[in-house]
């Protein structure tokens, strides 16, 4: 078996100047993808279960895909909760057998978040598994505005919580589809600059390319979470294959054919954050 944590997988990224994809998983099709693409890159791999994930299965179900495609796997697999909402769901995670959970209290006051994810990560940690927060607030594309990242408030919650992997928001905004103007690079250096513990950045397709690949080897981001424009490879995969032949109807067939390109689109991902080979 080679399921692991951030723990585990995030120290030697630090260390060696990459970092590791967080991939947002919505079924078993991207998921199988998304671990074939590790392993043909001989590089770790982050499967996450979001919560739009959870409200359409399970989460025993992701927990037991996740822990089987680690067991099969010759690369290491994170098995990982992306925006835990309570305690409670974190534990039943941990309970399950994620080796990973994230506790999103970015829209608390301070002191409450610090609070709620020092709970949680002792939590994880006394059941050998990691912890990720986020302070400040990453906003949503066409929703919510992002809530720039305070240094210094950034300083005291990797201090007091605990956390193996601390989310920042520093221009970064999830669910884009297609690259923005870049970060905020005097405020990420500014959280470099008072804190040590590995960095996340979610909506990491909204990052430019370039930018991702500078930052994976010269920053303290450790983790780039990628859903959306993996979401829109399958799309479009999908898509060619239902109009390559209108009659045909299995749906095991149209998805099997998804498999092929999002493996591409993931193996790109993996070579341009420096994965590949550190498996």
């Amino acid at each position: 078996m080679t399921l692991v944590s951030l723990r585990d997988v995030l120290p030697p990224a630090l260390a060696q100047g990459y970092a590791v994809p967080g991939l947002v998983c919505l079924g078993w099709e991207d998921a199988r993808a998304f671990v074939a693409a590790a392993e043909a890159e001989r590089a770790p791999v982050i499967l996450q279960a979001g919560p739009g994930a959870r409200a359409h299965m399970p989460l025993a179900v992701w927990a037991a895909m996740f822990r089987h495609l680690a067991a099969e796997a010759s690369v290491p697999v994170v098995a990982h909760l992306d925006h835990g909402a309570s305690i409670k769901e974190c534990g039943a995670a941990l309970d399950l057998g994620f080796s990973s959970v994230m506790i999103d209290g970015s829209r608390l006051p301070l002191a409450q978040n610090i609070d709620l994810t020092a709970q949680v990560a002792a939590l994880a940690h006394a059941a050998g598994a990691s912890c990720e927060g986020e302070i400040g607030f990453v906003g949503y594309a066409g929703g919510a505005a992002s809530a720039g990242t305070d240094p210094g408030e950034a300083a005291r919650f990797a201090q007091e919580t605990g956390v193996d992997a601390m989310a920042v928001s520093v221009g970064n905004v999830h669910l884009q589809e297609a690259a923005g103007a870049g970060l905020d690079l005097a405020r990420l250096r500014a959280i470099e600059a008072v804190t040590e513990v590995a960095l996340v950045i979610h909506g990491g397709s909204g990052v430019p390319g370039p930018e991702r690949t500078m930052l994976a080897a010269q920053s303290r981001i450790a983790k780039f979470n990628i859903g959306t424009e993996l979401r829109m490879a399958f799309g479009a995969a999908l898509r060619r294959a239902v109009a390559r032949d209108p009659a045909r109807f299995d749906r095991i067939a149209l998805l099997q054919d998804t498999e092929a390109p999002m493996m591409a689109a993931t193996r790109g991902i993996f070579r341009a954050l420096g994965t590949s080979g550190r498996a």
